[in-house]
């Protein structure tokens, strides 16, 4: 008698190796579902996949989702978020330093202003925060290649003394014509420096 189906083969599952999978989703808790819903759509244009009262999926490419966010019962606001542990901020990258800077121009009409503004020097970063105090980055390589600025990070000592960054404001200078490299080297070397206090949502050292 012959068999209506065929007999599966043997998987060999490779337990050994290391693998290295990409970041596909970041999962929020909030108290406030239509706001963040509707902020995450103006700010990086993410669009509902799938949505109840509990809870909401939105991505901005072909994946499933990107950012799911979840409002089940019992929730509450932490307003002491800045002095706990846990994620200090997600990030989103732009292909390019226009798009970046575009994006700000079309932000600050709606009176969405970033809370810091960094050259990290492998990075130009706007920081903002969503409905429910979360910090946002935004940003764009400086260097248009991963292995470049991450080699950057590796090798140059500027990077070593200085993690962090410098503040500035960029919109003239590129809209001057400055590209955007020497963009990044002024800015890196303080010329974009405010003079306004930058919140970088940590908590505040003690008085010595």
């Amino acid at each position: 008698m012959q068999a209506t189906s065929a007999q599966a083969a043997t998987v060999q599952l490779d337990d050994r190796t290391v693998f290295k999978p990409v970041i596909h989703h970041v999962n929020l808790k909030t108290t406030r579902l239509d706001e963040m819903v509707d902020w995450y759509s103006l700010t990086v244009g993410l669009e509902v996949n799938f949505r109840n009262r509990l809870a909401a999926f939105l991505t901005n490419d072909a994946a499933n989702h990107r950012l799911a966010l979840l409002a089940v019962p019992g929730l509450k606001h932490d307003r002491q978020r800045i002095t706990r542990d846990g994620m200090h901020h997600l990030a989103f990258e732009y292909p390019s330093l226009d798009e970046l800077l575009g994006t700000y121009l079309r932000l600050r009409t709606r009176r969405i202003l970033p809370h810091a503004c960094l050259d990290h020097g492998m990075t130009m970063s706007l920081y903002y925060l969503d409905p429910d105090g979360n910090s946002v980055e935004l940003q764009a390589d400086n260097y248009g290649d991963w292995g470049a600025s991450s080699e950057f990070m590796r090798a140059d000592p500027h990077f070593t003394e200085d993690p962090i960054g410098k503040p500035g404001a960029l919109v003239a200078a590129r809209r001057a014509g400055t590209n955007p490299r020497q963009l990044h080297e002024r800015a890196y070397a303080g010329e974009f420096v405010s003079n306004a206090p930058i919140d970088l949502r940590l908590p505040q050292p003690p008085a010595v």
